[in-house]
């Protein structure tokens, strides 16, 4: 299994994690959830102006926001003939994830870990819908940022 990463900087942040990071990160993801297959995840860091016109145009919330997931619909005969999966795009907004982990008290470097992993998660058809739902989500979080050597994010701000 591996994710080939196509990422685009499209942010004025002074700081945001190494292509090496980000793949280290989703690859650990995907292991985690015991995924075998090679994808492709386009990877995009943004300004607030355009986290927030994603997020108020698709899901309606008028603000900016950490991370979006946009997972691809393809059907099943069009992935079958494909040696790498398209798994879908995620979106991070630097100002937001650094505003977090500032008001958190969190490590912004397991901050951005945390959101890149939950974004995969997203992307492999997992979301916090209910509370079963949520427990398996940040059960899968929390055993992926341990095996990286991240504490429980849960636990910390």
């Amino acid at each position: 299994m591996n994710a080939t990463i196509e990422l685009t900087n499209a942010s004025a942040a002074s700081w945001t994690p190494d292509i090496q990071d980000c793949r280290l990160w989703i690859n650990k993801a995907l292991q985690e959830i015991s995924s075998e297959k090679n994808y492709t995840i386009s990877l995009r860091f943004v300004s607030t102006d355009e986290s927030s016109q994603l997020n108020s145009e698709y899901r309606g919330k008028y603000r900016a926001t950490n991370v979006l997931s946009f997972p691809t619909n393809f059907t099943t005969e069009v992935l079958a003939g494909l040696d790498t999966i398209p798994l879908g795009d995620i979106v991070i907004c630097p100002q937001i994830v650094s505003e977090e982990a500032e008001l958190q008290s969190k490590l912004l470097k397991a901050h951005w870990a945390h959101l890149m992993i939950h974004g995969v998660l997203h992307l492999s058809g997992f979301d916090h819908e209910s509370d079963a739902a949520a427990a398996q989500m940040e059960s899968y979080e929390i055993n992926t940022l341990e095996k990286l050597g991240f504490p429980n994010p849960y636990l910390i701000g």
